[in-house]
């Protein structure tokens, strides 16, 4: 008992330091990415780097109370969440959906503005890991277990891609089979689902040869084809991690973010630290966020019960596979979509639910079974 108690009361110190470390480094290469944007924007240099600097405050606060909250508490509240999410992802084919650059991914009330989509990810994390353990069994069963969770995430991946945002239904998508994978489905059953998935892209891409997806997927297979428009973001991109070579430009000195690369605080933050801090930059931020990845897989493995262990590995599942994307998406091996960098890319709504779900990960170890 005395173990259990000192237990509780630790948690996973190194774990708290890459958070905030990522943070810190965050809220740097946002404002070097943003000060030209700022001022062509608001005429305000530091105006991103406040905002940013509110939400990383705020985004502490919040693991901070998710990391007090005991993890359990959210199996009781697991379906409630899920209902809640699907109904906000709905939400956003009404008047109360905002749409920027072409996609309708926020939810809009006055001055404030809700992601769906990043509610998602956190609900399903928890639904799903609650539906598991309740039954371990289920995991076993094509009726009682599969099938209902395909159909779940059928319907958030749907919604989510009707926005357009195929990044965030992917993740979505792969949170749910991660899960399901850690709780005991069987391989053949992994290869079909994924292989059905992986068709339903193809199907979505190559039904309508002048839509939206297909110009995406052939822009993304040859972006200096077309380096004005459809290829121009990705072209600006690549330009940017060449020209930071091994060591980089140095920090702030950077070109592609003078207004010649499209929103460089956000999604193609990536592309900046390539260039002001090189390839070594690169690895290094790689390299947290491969020892992130390793404290969650250890977390999950050392949980006092199923629950703890699936809600830890889908929070770990989240945080790679965005880290996966948005590596795939800024050099051009995937077609450019929304996919935010974990802790590092401009955005309130990321930012609260990384650090929420770190909150609840620490809280998952101090109560990790010796």
């Amino acid at each position: 008992m005395a173990k259990v108690r000192k237990t509780m009361k630790t948690g996973d110190f190194f774990l708290v330091i890459l958070t905030l470390g990522l943070s810190i480094f965050g809220i740097i290469m946002v404002f070097s990415a943003s000060y030209y944007v700022s001022i062509n924007e608001s005429g305000d240099p530091y105006f991103y780097l406040r905002r940013d600097i509110v939400w990383a405050v705020l985004g502490l606060g919040l693991m901070l109370v998710t990391m007090v909250i005991d993890y359990r508490f959210y199996a009781k509240i697991a379906p409630y969440l899920m209902a809640a999410s699907i109904v906000l992802l709905a939400l956003l084919f009404t008047p109360l959906g905002v749409t920027r650059n072409n996609a309708t991914r926020w939810i809009g009330v006055g001055d404030f503005t809700l992601m769906p989509g990043e509610v998602a990810k956190i609900a399903v994390i928890i639904f799903v890991a609650w539906y598991l353990s309740q039954d371990p069994s289920r995991i076993k069963s094509l009726v009682r277990g599969i099938f209902p969770l395909l159909v779940l995430c059928a319907v958030c991946a749907g919604l989510i891609i009707m926005q357009p945002n195929l990044s965030t239904a992917i993740t979505v998508s792969g949170i749910i089979v991660g899960i399901m994978f850690i709780a005991g489905l069987n391989v053949f059953y992994l290869v079909g689902v994924v292989g059905a998935s992986a068709v339903g892209v193809l199907a979505l891409v190559f039904s309508d040869p002048s839509g939206h997806w297909y110009r995406r997927v052939t822009s993304f297979m040859d972006p200096f084809a077309d380096p004005l428009h459809t290829g121009y973001q990705v072209v600006q991109s690549l330009l940017a991690l060449g020209s930071g070579g091994i060591f980089g430009m140095g920090l702030g000195r950077g070109l592609q973010k003078n207004l010649y690369l499209p929103e460089p605080q956000n999604d193609f933050i990536l592309a900046i630290i390539g260039e002001e801090l090189g390839f070594v930059g690169c690895i290094i931020l790689f390299t947290a966020y491969i020892l992130m990845i390793w404290r969650g897989m250890h977390i999950a493995l050392n949980a006092s019960d199923m629950f703890g262990t699936l809600l830890a590995s889908g929070i770990t599942i989240m945080i790679a596979l965005q880290v996966i994307l948005n590596i795939a998406v800024v050099t051009s091996s995937m077609p450019p979509t929304g996919i935010t960098l974990p802790f590092i890319s401009y955005g309130g709504n990321a930012m609260l639910l990384f650090m929420g779900s770190i909150g609840i990960l620490l809280n998952i170890s101090k109560r990790s079974a010796r």
